[in-house]
């Protein structure tokens, strides 16, 4: 008879070990400071937007206890012709722009994925080499203007259009799917658009929801393109506006905005402005967190 030789058990992960007291309390105590830290500010832009005058004058600046609750700045935000179009603007740019990109990226990904496809290694060369080099302002500027597209709403898509970083992180992804259901497909009769549509693009969701929500909030949040290519102050995006209006404190253009005096915005109105920034973004990303931690590990790191 052989004796059986006694094994321990095998030490759990840092992260699966039990805390102590002390160790939890320490633990909640950093989680709670850094939720005020990101909740404080926010508390603090919204109560100010939300306050009259004259408690914005009390406090000398940002309030930080509220003092009854108006809604005035936002009243006048929104009878403004300038701030109301720069609202539809960005939306309008950032949906088109996301759609775009977002497939543009897939079909790039997917082909560079496939070993074999078109011009294969030129291509996939060529948005590795982004990485290290990018065309400067000027070359971009000159290319903008030669193809008609300044004071447009395209030049704040097309010029940022692709991402080398995103394409990179789909083809890693799409990399990864069993070769085997692919083959199948096509002994089945499927073309590469058909695999692409009924088998990659449902197992890729995760992926697919962080790369467009990439997009969306570079859109979104894009002034810079505005700035260079755009002199109508009727097409300026949200994102030019928060700067103009709120960062460097220039009045409204009265031509435009249906004012007739040039005085700079009251803090309230700059932060209503702040607000109304970033409000979307808080309301897209619950939907999308659950799946940027898988998607952003599993499409950078696999393969």
């Amino acid at each position: 008879m052989t004796a059986l030789t006694s094994r321990k058990p095998s030490k759990l992960a840092p992260w699966e070990e039990r805390r102590s007291p002390v160790g939890q309390v320490g633990k909640g105590t950093l989680v709670t400071l850094i939720v005020l830290a990101v909740l404080g500010p926010l508390y603090t832009i919204v109560l100010t937007s939300l306050s009259s005058s004259a408690t914005v004058n009390r406090a000398g600046g940002l309030v930080l206890v509220p003092d009854g609750i108006t809604f005035e700045a936002y009243r006048q935000i929104f009878s403004d012709t300038v701030v109301s179009r720069a609202v539809l603007v960005s939306t309008g740019v950032t949906v088109i722009g996301t759609l775009a990109s977002t497939a543009v990226s897939i079909l790039g990904a997917y082909s560079l994925s496939r070993p074999g496809s078109f011009l294969h290694r030129p291509l996939l060369f060529s948005i590795l080499l982004m990485f290290v080099f990018f065309p400067g302002i000027i070359p971009v500027y000159l290319m903008v203007s030669g193809l008609g597209l300044k004071d447009t709403y395209w030049s704040l898509i097309l010029p940022t259009a692709v991402s080398a970083f995103n394409v990179v992180v789909l083809r890693s992804f799409f990399m990864n799917i069993p070769g085997e259901v692919l083959d199948s497909a096509r002994i089945d009769g499927a073309g590469e658009f058909r695999i692409l549509w009924r088998i990659v693009l449902p197992m890729s969701k995760a992926v697919t929801a962080v790369v467009a929500m990439f997009y969306a909030v570079g859109y979104w949040n894009a002034w810079f393109n505005a700035m260079l290519y755009i002199d109508d102050t009727r097409k300026w995006p949200l994102a030019l506006i928060l700067r103009q209006y709120v960062v460097d404190s220039n009045p409204l253009p009265a031509a435009t905005a249906g004012v007739t005096g040039d005085a700079p915005p009251t803090l309230a109105i700059k932060m209503a402005i702040v607000v109304i920034a970033v409000v979307p973004a808080l309301i897209i990303y619950p939907f999308v967190q659950r799946h940027f931690t898988k998607g952003v590990i599993v499409g950078a790191i696999k393969g």
